[in-house]
């Protein structure tokens, strides 16, 4: 015979819409709600309340958070002119997994182009550490407290953030190893940038 899962009852619709209510409720609390598209639930905060939120989800009973799934950020500059969907250009995600529940939650919080920082949640989820680590490195996203904020996957010296959608395709320069000086050396790139098209072969067939 199988163990029943203390998460089981979050499968029945009622249990479902109760938990979903403690979690507006808690939302609320921080002058929000929890929006709900395509099967998810969504969190979007100001960045100004998001670490209280967070470690509320954590602790609190209605939330039970106890961990973080993936954090991300989003450059929404595609999007601008969509003003009333995405107020900034850039964006931090928190996933968020309850295990106790067995629910996942989606938190957002725009960030202005000029200044974008939130504060670290590694006080609240240590594995957040090589996560926000990745954000700064690719979308140049700052996390206040961070105790070593560095490049995660680009090179030492790096220059730019190559998911920002302004990034070139061809990046700012190249890097090869020179024989005679016996290291890598950095140069411009020598790539002409060119709009890529795919060349679709057909192979004319001639049924007998």
């Amino acid at each position: 015979m199988t163990t029943p899962s203390p998460a089981d009852n979050t499968d029945v619709p009622e249990a479902q819409s109760e938990a979903l209510a403690g979690l507006n409720a808690l939302a609320e609390s921080f002058g929000t709600r929890v929006e709900r598209a395509f099967d998810e639930n969504t969190i979007v905060v100001e960045r100004g309340k998001l670490f209280e939120l967070l470690k509320s989800l954590r602790d609190d009973p209605r939330g039970r958070f106890e961990q973080l799934i993936d954090l991300c950020g989003i450059d929404f500059s595609d999007y601008q002119s969509q003003a009333s969907s995405h107020p900034n250009r850039f964006a931090v995600v928190y996933h968020l997994l309850s295990i106790s529940r067995n629910d996942r939650l989606r938190v957002l919080a725009y960030l202005p182009e000029d200044h974008p920082c939130v504060p670290t949640v590694i006080p609240i989820w240590a594995c957040a550490d090589w996560y926000e680590r990745e954000a700064f490195d690719l979308f140049g996203i700052l996390f206040e407290g961070h105790p070593d904020l560095r490049r995660l996957l680009t090179d030492y010296g790096f220059i730019g953030f190559p998911f920002r959608k302004d990034f070139p395709l061809s990046g700012h320069v190249e890097m090869r190893f020179d024989e005679d000086k016996g290291r890598v050396v950095y140069e411009p790139v020598s790539i002409a940038p060119r709009v890529t098209v795919p060349r679709v072969i057909r192979q004319d067939r001639n049924d007998d």
